[in-house]
């Protein structure tokens, strides 16, 4: 379980770091979602700030379980933006499912890391 759990955070982290470039340099594919959610900038680069936050809490072991449960929640932001709003293919910047993909693979790592540190998180802990 250990090395699952590791596994499991190094791959949220890692898809979560990787945007960032994106939101911080103010791409075009992050501008025009953020501006299609009416949250330029603030929201692009509020969400990017949470998301180096929760991907700096998932890679410290003693904080993987409040890591995962921001990631968790910033990520499902994401994806009822998908799909309520953007849909899940966003042809306008040549996105053909892959970023609605990447949010579902974080938020099932996270749900997992979640689960295997709920102990560390008296609450969850307490309601599982």
């Amino acid at each position: 379980m250990k090395y699952l759990s590791i596994a499991l955070r190094a791959v949220a982290a890692v898809i979560l770091l990787q945007t960032l470039f994106f939101k911080f340099t103010a791409a075009k594919e992050s501008v025009y979602i953020f501006s299609t959610l009416g949250a330029e900038p603030w929201g692009r680069i509020g969400s990017g700030v949470m998301e180096l936050i929760a991907s700096v809490l998932l890679l410290w072991p003693r904080t993987a379980a409040i890591g995962a449960a921001l990631s968790l929640g910033i990520i499902s932001g994401a994806i009822v933006s998908h799909v309520t709003t953007l849909g899940i293919t966003i042809p306008a910047v040549g996105d053909h499912g892959e970023l609605f993909a990447l949010a579902v693979i974080v938020f099932l790592s996270n749900a997992t890391v979640l689960l295997l540190h709920r102990r560390e998180l008296p609450v969850i802990g307490a309601l599982l």
